[in-house]
């Protein structure tokens, strides 16, 4: 409840036919605002310390309050302190209610219910949660009180606190609306979580200001994706820190995986078969560091740039330069030559041995 009722008395009573009413202490932690649980009529005593705020609340809104720390006699000889409030106590109803308020800076938290649909170019609708912490204040106690009290008919704290949080979350939903707009993509809320702080504060006083309430500050935002969605994100970050393509990530992947397996044989051979449809080399590097141990292809480098291959590839999967390496003409040998091809060929044969004619001369 808002706090907690004492004893008839209320921890006090000085003249004949008064009350003093206190908030103690020991009862505020939790509570945001406490009713008095009796009406309050005149020759009673109001204590108000420095965190508290009095509100005096009849006919559905705010009579006055008090917010200065003291000790309000609420008799005719304290007109000019309280003569504000007398002129509400004449007449036929000569009471009021009373609400304590907090007069301090409260920590609260927040956290959707309800997923954010957040739509995206690359991944399409992903449905966001929201979580944060946010420190706020009462600032004019007449609207909190008409609000909260006289309108929304709020019993206790947790009734303050769960309308504060909705509207939190409805201010965090519209400055990422906004900022997708402008052109952010999902993959991009991480790092701006500061800046969606930034415009959820900027925002708060026109949307808390009916409240009453003020928002002193915006921290913790924390936006959870769906796992498969952070997955790919996570994904990406590693293809960028290693300054690759999807395809040679992927065959790095399998040639890891493949190397986690026991049986793990034909996945590595897979792993190859992927980095080599990748056209490129990465495969090969990373089977070398993932997978030593296990067999590999015979392998030679590029004439060219030094890349490792199999030896099976005509052409390099870095630079593209062909490996067919020039024939090398055989240097002439002792002999004869052919009549026919020109060919050089041992003295003593009787056939070329390159175009197989017959050496007999007629």
């Amino acid at each position: 409840m808002f706090g907690h009722k004492k004893d008839p008395d209320f921890g006090g009573g000085s003249v004949v036919g008064s009350t003093t009413i206190e908030w103690d202490s020991q009862y505020k932690e939790g509570n945001i605002m406490w009713k008095v649980p009796r009406l309050i009529r005149l020759n009673d005593n109001i204590v108000v310390r420095e965190d508290e705020i009095a509100a005096f609340f009849r006919d559905g809104k705010v009579l006055t309050y008090f917010d200065k720390p003291n000790r309000y006699a609420l008799t005719d000889f304290n007109a000019p302190i309280v003569g504000g409030l007398l002129k509400f106590f004449t007449g036929v109803q000569q009471a009021a209610e009373v609400y304590y308020l907090q007069n301090r800076y409260i920590d609260g938290k927040f956290g959707s219910t309800q997923p954010y649909q957040f739509v995206d170019p690359v991944f399409g609708i992903v449905n966001l949660r929201i979580f944060g912490e946010y420190r706020w204040k009462i600032s004019q106690p007449e609207n909190f009180v008409n609000q909260f009290v006289g309108t929304f008919a709020a019993q206790t704290s947790d009734d303050i606190e769960s309308r504060l949080k909705e509207q939190m979350i409805l201010l965090v939903f519209n400055a990422v609306g906004k900022m997708k707009d402008n052109g952010l993509k999902v993959t991009e809320l991480a790092a701006n979580l500061q800046n969606i702080e930034q415009v959820v504060l900027a925002n708060a006083s026109t949307n808390f200001g009916q409240y009453g309430i003020e928002i002193n500050k915006i921290s913790g935002l924390t936006i959870s994706l769906p796992e498969e969605v952070q997955k790919a994100i996570d994904t990406k970050s590693q293809m960028s820190v290693l300054g690759v393509n999807y395809l040679q990530y992927q065959a790095g992947q399998a040639l890891t995986d493949a190397a986690k397996n026991s049986g793990g044989m034909a996945g590595v051979g897979s792993g190859l078969g992927v980095g080599l449809g990748a056209g490129t080399g990465l495969g090969y590097v990373m089977a070398g560091q993932m997978a030593q141990g296990m067999y590999q292809p015979p392998m030679k480098q590029c004439i060219k740039c030094g890349m490792a291959m199999p030896v099976s590839n005509n052409f390099c999967p870095n630079c593209g330069a062909g490996q067919q390496q020039q024939v090398q003409q055989p240097k002439p040998q002792e002999g004869i030559l052919c009549p026919q091809c020109g060919a050089h060929i041992a003295t003593d044969s009787k056939f070329c041995s390159s175009c197989g004619k017959s050496l007999k001369t007629s």
